[in-house]
């Protein structure tokens, strides 16, 4: 079996929902959800980002905005910005949740390019905290004791302002370049991810804020879990344009699994043709090189296709993987190798 490392997924909101259950869920499933340590295994999938996100208020789940997304063209405005005071209890509590599920012995928290490797020749899961939104991060100093927590990978911002920058709202069609730049305390956050070895994450960022992180940082330019607008036209695609700029960076894009990314028709319903997710990872290919190229889940955290309901299902991807003639060097380097590769030149060690 091929192994997987994943760019993004939500398992963690899962995780602090369950209270004492917690450990439980992970080793031996609900039947809910995406993922669960005995799905991982079924899948193959040996790590990946584990996202720290605080949910809006009012979320992308009500009657209205699923119906909206459902039936193009939609425009949602975005949700408000939340307080750090507001968020910091959220990501304490999923922080919490990850740390749980270290001490089950299954699974380590990497902070170094050295410790993915061992904890994955180990046969444990590799996680990566990652933080979706920096809107927990009040202030550089606030950055330095989430690093030290374990924090390697950081998204200025989800779909939604903060502090530091603009997000895309969901929309179809729509160009990425909505909104305004980095806010001066967005530069200073994009420096110090660098000194410190923090990776960041260009997904949910506008067109805009982009631009700035690629004129700003010295690091490789990495989507986490992002699809292709050319293909797609929703908001939350990176354009041609976008893709040469980081591949000129010698950066990464894990392509996402969510339904409303990859149909044409940008429609929140099942995606039932596995051949559409070749067709973005050919086009992600032709631009980046197959050095750039990666994936992406967001296991829950989107709408799955339909063939591709949860982890255990990876093999399916694999599987028309080659059968649109992608070599087995060419597979492992989509589904596991390049990530590894983009990580060790990103972090310290």
């Amino acid at each position: 079996m091929i192994p997987v490392f994943d760019g993004h997924n939500d398992f963690l909101q899962r995780v602090a929902a369950a209270g004492p259950q917690a450990a439980r869920l992970w080793l031996e499933g609900d039947d809910q959800g995406h993922m669960d340590l005995p799905r991982l295994k079924a899948g193959g999938m040996v790590g990946g980002f584990f996202a720290i996100w605080v949910p809006s208020p009012a979320g992308l789940t009500d009657h209205a905005a699923v119906h909206a997304m459902e039936n193009p063209p939609f425009d949602l405005p975005l949700p408000p910005a939340i307080h750090p005071d507001a968020a910091l209890p959220h990501a304490f509590a999923q922080a919490a949740a990850l740390l749980a599920l270290e001490r089950t012995g299954t699974l380590d928290i990497v902070r170094d390019a050295a410790g993915l490797r061992a904890t994955i020749a180990a046969g444990r899961i590799a996680a990566i905290m990652h933080m979706e939104g920096a809107e927990a991060i009040s202030d550089p100093d606030a950055l330095h004791l989430w690093h030290r927590a374990g924090l390697r990978s950081l998204g200025p911002v989800w779909s939604r302002p903060t502090q530091y920058g603009h997000g895309v709202p969901f929309a179809h069609p729509s160009s990425p370049d909505r909104g305004k730049a980095l806010t001066p305390q967005g530069r200073t956050l994009v420096q110090t991810c660098n000194a410190l070895g923090i990776m960041l994450d260009l997904s949910h960022l506008n067109e805009a804020g982009f631009n700035d992180v690629a004129r700003l940082s010295d690091a490789p330019l990495v989507a986490s879990h992002s699809g292709v607008h050319a293909l797609c036209e929703s908001s939350r695609n990176l354009t041609d344009r976008q893709l040469r700029q980081i591949a000129d960076s010698g950066g990464l894009v894990g392509l996402n699994f969510a339904s409303s990314f990859l149909r044409p028709d940008g429609r929140r319903l099942p995606l039932e043709d596995l051949g559409v997710m070749i067709r973005h990872l050919d086009h992600l290919l032709a631009i980046l090189g197959e050095e750039g190229v990666a994936l992406g889940s967001d296991f829950d955290g989107a709408l799955m296709p339909r063939d591709l309901p949860d982890v255990a299902a990876l093999p399916r991807l694999i599987d028309a993987m080659r059968g649109a003639g992608y070599g087995e060097a060419l597979i492992r380097k989509i589904a596991c190798d390049n990530w590894i590769g983009l990580l060790e030149r990103t972090w310290w060690g």
